[in-house]
């Protein structure tokens, strides 16, 4: 068994219902063997169904629908589905459509705290056994448009990628004051409740 898997006692690696590498990252570092598989399901579909939901409930709702799909093809697996919701005030955020959209994003998130829900969803059998939520808050320093026009230059592209408009592991760690939080939830896994279960369930070598 190679090194990078042997915490994992599956029988098969572990299915994550997400093409995210910094999702697969997290988990291979962890020791865990680790193959992905797209999900498939319309985000905003579900978000649309899941208006009465709360933000840390919606996240879970995502997660779950991640998982389950995948699932259903593979009921002989371990599958988990992740997805992470950032939250304003009750206000949900996704990730922009460009540069404008990036600016936009930050000048309301500019000198405010915002939480990022994390949650995974765990499938056996082909079904959801258990959904996790983990949140972290965030708070952004006061920008101004100057500001926010120099840190959308050295960001670059990458900020249509992520929700919120930034990368914590890279320049957008520059945008903040104050994070509280488990780093494996900011980056939209929560590692802590999720390794509980799977060592509850004998598949971890301790």
């Amino acid at each position: 068994m190679s090194h990078a898997s042997s915490l994992w006692r599956g029988a098969a690696p572990l299915l994550l219902a997400s093409t995210s590498p910094t999702r697969r990252a997290l988990l291979e570092a962890g020791g865990l063997a680790v193959e992905t598989r797209a999900p498939g399901v319309d985000e905003r579909a579900v978000e649309a169904a899941a208006a009465d939901l709360s933000p840390p409930g919606l996240a879970e709702r995502l997660a779950a629908a991640k998982a389950a799909a995948v699932a259903a093809g593979a009921p002989d697996r371990v599958v988990i589905g992740a997805d992470q919701v950032l939250d304003l005030d009750g206000a949900v955020f996704h990730k922009p459509a460009d540069r404008d959209g990036a600016a936009a994003h930050l000048a309301r998130l500019q000198g405010r705290t915002h939480a990022l829900h994390s949650a995974v969803a765990l499938a056996l059998g082909g079904a959801v056994v258990e959904c996790f939520v983990a949140t972290a808050r965030l708070t952004m320093r006061p920008l101004d448009a100057a500001g926010i026009a120099a840190y959308l230059d050295a960001a670059g592209p990458a900020v249509t990628g992520s929700v919120g408009a930034y990368q914590l592991e890279g320049v957008g760690i520059h945008l903040f004051d104050r994070i509280a939080g488990d780093q494996s939830t900011i980056l939209g896994l929560p590692l802590l409740p999720l390794l509980a279960s799977l060592r509850g369930r004998g598949l971890l070598a301790f």
